[in-house]
């Protein structure tokens, strides 16, 4: 299986770090890494990784301002594009087709091939252009699922709280990472 992971913009980018730390675990998953300047800005604000340390966790690692990487064309077979996390530019890109950089371009790529394209979108509030956006991405058949917290699993940690944001998103691509406490109902 190969998998495509964006890191844009938006403040969040621990979840796009962890996917790829998830992924890398698994056997039969080949990752590519697309960092927008932002986000490889935010990794440095936000974690205690640097770039060049979450570069060495993907296979393969392409800059944002290559549109002639291997990703850009269809014919190049993945399986695969979560963008985590996704800022409201590159939604906005995404949604309107904008695909001026790799991001926006292999996104686009994975809607064309009817490929699975999911977003983690990062901002709060919304305004009504960001729920504007959503909707059509979603209209589009794009997955959305901004990392909002459960509380059912009882989190202890902010590492809790991402661990089940990224198995949720995971589940999404048809792999159990093993991080989310299933619901078993009430008493169970």
């Amino acid at each position: 299986m190969r998998i495509i992971i964006g890191i844009s913009g938006a403040s969040g980018s621990i979840y796009g770090i962890r996917m790829l730390e998830v992924l890398r675990d698994q056997d039969a998953v080949e990752t590519h890494l697309v960092m927008s300047t932002t986000g490889r800005m935010n990794i440095q604000i936000e974690t205690d990784w640097s770039a060049k340390d979450v570069e060495g966790l993907a296979d393969f690692v392409h800059r944002n301002n290559d549109v002639g990487a291997m990703i850009a064309s269809g014919s190049y077979q993945s399986d695969g594009m979560i963008v985590a996390p996704c800022s409201m530019k590159t939604l906005s890109a995404i949604v309107h087709s904008y695909a001026d950089n790799l991001i926006s371009r292999a996104a686009d790529v994975m809607l064309k091939e009817r490929k699975r394209l999911i977003l983690v979108p990062r901002e709060s509030p919304l305004h009504v252009g960001h729920c504007k956006l959503l909707y059509e991405a979603a209209q589009m058949g794009i997955d959305i699922a901004p990392p909002m917290p459960a509380f059912y699993n009882k989190p202890q940690t902010i590492d809790d709280v991402v661990n089940h944001t990224v198995g949720r998103i995971m589940d999404l691509i048809g792999l159990d990472s093993g991080l989310v406490k299933r619901w078993a109902g009430i008493g169970n």
